[in-house]
């Protein structure tokens, strides 16, 4: 039995291989490099991915595995997050480029924030309007790497949410995921399992991202110094995740995060800048990775 899901495992490894890449940049190949023109949104092609054949590894491990493919497949879904006290839901696309459009359900410094690839624009409110003359938009950047790789702004949301990375942890080297059951989700069955990591671990197995990018997912999930993290994930009869939730507890912290997916895959989700008119360039700002 154990030879079977090691060998099932195998298989499924060597097709999450090929497109890993898309979750982010790593230190000898980036996946934006600095030169690369920036797109102005972020929108399907019309035509909806296939998803893969299931692997016939259905232990805990090979179902994960399956689902990280899944989510590789989809590319796309509309989340709907509450990450400790802050809150929103819009359009995410983690592949081939990053892109979010989220507005806000709870106070921040502006109601909505789009993120296309390198670029970041936030405001969508009247107080942007009343701070930029009329303008209700701020664009922009964040400062580049070392080497010059452009950086994607609130990179570490963007990681909180990404669904491929919560997969990617829950099957790395040394997590023993657990089938906990079947549950009902509205109007379908969803099969929930659970694995337990820590924030570094969660971090480290993000091998595609820049060492930068990893140290601060590290302190996005580790809100005052939160050092054991629980993995809850819901799964659809597709292998898809359809739910996540991240609880931990630490020495002066907890974390307690929730992400549902909807729409996976949906031709009709995109991700737009706003009109240029109605833009003001702020230039480039620092983005702590705890920001939401």
């Amino acid at each position: 039995m154990a030879g079977r899901r090691r060998l099932a495992a195998v298989a499924v490894v060597a097709l999450l291989a090929s497109g890993l890449s898309g979750c982010g940049g790593s230190d000898d190949a980036p996946a934006t490099p600095s030169g690369s023109p920036t797109p102005t949104s972020a929108a399907p092609t019309g035509a909806v991915p296939t998803g893969p054949a299931k692997p016939t590894d259905r232990s805990p491990h090979g179902v994960l595995l399956s689902a990280q493919l899944a989510m590789q497949t989809a590319r796309r879904a509309k989340v709907s997050y509450r990450l400790g006290a802050d809150a929103g839901s819009g359009p995410l696309f983690w592949q081939p480029k990053t892109a979010l459009q989220i507005k806000r359900s709870t106070p921040a410094d502006a109601e909505q924030l789009i993120i296309v690839d390198t670029v970041a624009y936030q405001g969508g409110d009247a107080a942007t309007a009343a701070r930029q003359g009329g303008r209700h938009w701020e664009r922009f950047t964040v400062p580049p790497a070392p080497d010059g790789h452009k950086e994607i702004p609130y990179a570490g949301l963007v990681d909180l949410l990404n669904p491929v990375e919560a997969l990617a942890a829950a099957t790395a080297d040394g997590a023993d995921p657990a089938f906990v059951g079947e549950e009902k989700s509205e109007e379908s069955t969803v099969e929930h399992y659970r694995v337990t990591t820590t924030a570094e671990k969660y971090a480290a197995a993000q091998t595609q991202l820049t060492q930068a990018r990893r140290d601060g997912l590290r302190a996005a999930l580790a809100p005052g110094g939160s050092l054991s993290l629980t993995l809850d994930l819901w799964l659809n009869d597709k292998d898809q995740l359809v739910r996540l939730q991240r609880t931990g507890t630490g020495d002066s912290g907890r974390a307690d995060d929730s992400v549902l997916y909807t729409d996976l895959a949906g031709a009709l989700l995109s991700a737009q800048a706003p009109a240029e008119a109605d833009t003001a360039d702020t230039g480039v700002r620092t983005v702590s990775p705890l920001a939401r």
